[in-house]
């Protein structure tokens, strides 16, 4: 019963017998996703071309060791997708963080991660919608950037309240859309380095302009990292994946590693073509965010720019597509665990999909891009926030592998050898200690290197998730339910 002391540990145990409540049964969410599927929406709402908005920054700061950069970023961002995929094992249920923390370190945790998650995954798909409706804007300046923006959460909103397969199938024919975008960008770069050679050193991507910076490489990491916010909305489909958890883990990790080769390629490409250095890039601060744009401009031609353009506009509306069924998700197993109303729990007959959660999700998600879309400032003042919900959330996921496997005693049976399971011992400690604290190391210091909106935000976010937590477990001592 949610709510008792006890209910952590039978949740997961419950969950790796049967898959999770409500699996597959009436009134509850269906398995219909395939691998392809899961793999779709990681890699949706990731986006193949994510670091297009940010190469400039990540450029500039890296002193231009940008490719180094994200190869980094994809090994520390490995250690949260091992997490992942241990506890989707551990509990194969609809809700992600929120349902790992709850059996690894007990309901209020499980309820606090759930909350900060939420926070990630309501926002993130905001600056989605918003970017897409600035990008349509751009190209149709008639129609002002609230209006594509509403249209596009309209439009995304209808698809996944279809159903969850039906949104997989549009979404793979978009995310076909821009691996071919990007395709096309790598051949034309190719072809151009091939004609006219490289304006500086073959290995400079890697070792940066001028020698390697170890410091100015992690430093962009803390901000690379936030490319690959969104692979982990995979295991909020736990539920719903034919093949169950051991299909969830490896799209997990074949996501992380796509999108690792895909960020590693282009940035290569077009840090090799791109026409000033690192150092200038450093110096105008205002044209880092054009930097991929004027690169793919002077290179190739404008006819490539626009086409990047168009593609990120459609991808980014998308990309918040896989987001919001993320966040309806996380809603739903709340909902059922009476942490948020209980009426977001209910499951659509017809389509399959948790119809309120999703819509109340949209509802909040609308109001804050509109919002953010009739503000000058609005995108920086979304973009400053959505992050630290989702580093707490990873926070607490890499504790919650250490609360499972050791805090409760179960990591030194197996390395004791004595829990029955093929292959424990030594690399237990490995996958359930040495790779979690790691985890969390990166975590920490990422929000360290926040800005110091996204710390008070996420701190008055925390602090109102500690007092909703607290009214509760209040009224549950009163009607001595426990």
């Amino acid at each position: 019963m949610p709510g008792t002391s006890g209910s952590g540990a039978g949740g997961a145990a419950d969950g790796a017998a049967g898959g999770g409540a409500g699996a597959g049964a009436p009134g509850g969410l269906r398995r219909t996703l395939t691998f392809r599927d899961l793999l779709v929406y990681g890699l949706l709402f990731i986006a193949p071309m994510a670091p297009v908005g940010i190469f400039g920054t990540l450029q500039a700061r890296s002193h231009g060791a940008v490719t180094a950069v994200y190869l980094v970023a994809t090994v520390a961002m490995a250690c949260t997708a091992s997490s992942y995929a241990q506890m989707v094992r551990v509990a194969p249920r609809a809700g992600s963080v929120y349902a790992y923390a709850r059996v690894g370190l007990g309901e209020g945790a499980g309820f606090v991660a759930g909350w900060m998650a939420m926070l990630d995954y309501l926002l993130i798909p905001a600056v989605a919608y918003l970017f897409s409706g600035i990008a349509l804007h751009a190209l149709v300046p008639a129609v002002h950037p609230w209006v594509w923006t509403a249209l596009a959460v309209v439009v995304t909103t209808l698809l996944n309240l279809a159903g969850v397969r039906t949104a997989a199938r549009v979404g793979f024919a978009v995310l076909a859309m821009e691996i071919v975008v990007l395709a096309v960008f790598v051949v034309s770069a190719v072809v151009v380095l091939a004609a006219h050679g490289a304006p500086r050193g073959w290995a400079a991507p890697l070792t940066g302009e001028g020698g390697f910076s170890a410091g100015a490489v992690l430093s962009a990491v803390s901000v690379a990292v936030l490319s690959y916010l969104g692979f982990d909305a995979i295991a909020s489909f736990a539920e719903e994946a034919g093949g169950g958890a051991d299909r969830v883990a490896r799209a997990l990790l074949t996501c992380l590693v796509v999108a690792g080769v895909l960020f590693a390629v282009q940035t290569y490409l077009s840090a090799l073509l791109m026409p000033m250095s690192a150092a200038d890039l450093a110096a105008r601060p205002g044209e880092q965010g054009t930097a991929f744009y004027v690169t793919v401009d002077s290179a190739v031609g404008g006819w490539l720019r626009d086409l990047v353009a168009v593609s990120k506009a459609v991808g980014a509306a998308f990309a918040a597509l896989a987001g919001q069924a993320a966040a309806g998700r996380l809603l739903f197993a709340m909902a059922r665990d009476r942490r948020l109303p209980g009426a977001m729990s209910k499951v659509d007959a017809a389509s399959g999909a948790p119809r309120r959660a999703l819509l109340g999700a949209a509802l909040v998600t609308l109001v804050a891009a509109v919002g953010a879309a009739r503000r000058d400032d609005g995108l920086d003042q979304l973009s400053s926030i959505v992050n630290v919900g989702a580093l707490t959330a990873f926070g607490l996921l890499h504790a919650s592998v250490l609360g499972w496997f050791w805090i409760r005693g179960r990591g030194t049976d197996r390395l004791r050898g004595r829990s029955g399971v093929p292959g424990d011992g030594a690399p237990s400690v490995l996958w359930h200690a040495v790779v979690p604290l790691l985890g969390l190391a990166v975590v920490i210091a990422v929000v360290v290197e926040a800005s110091a909106t996204a710390q008070l935000v996420g701190g008055v976010w925390l602090v109102t998730g500690l007092v909703v937590l607290a009214v509760q477990y209040g009224g549950r001592a009163r009607a001595g339910g426990g």
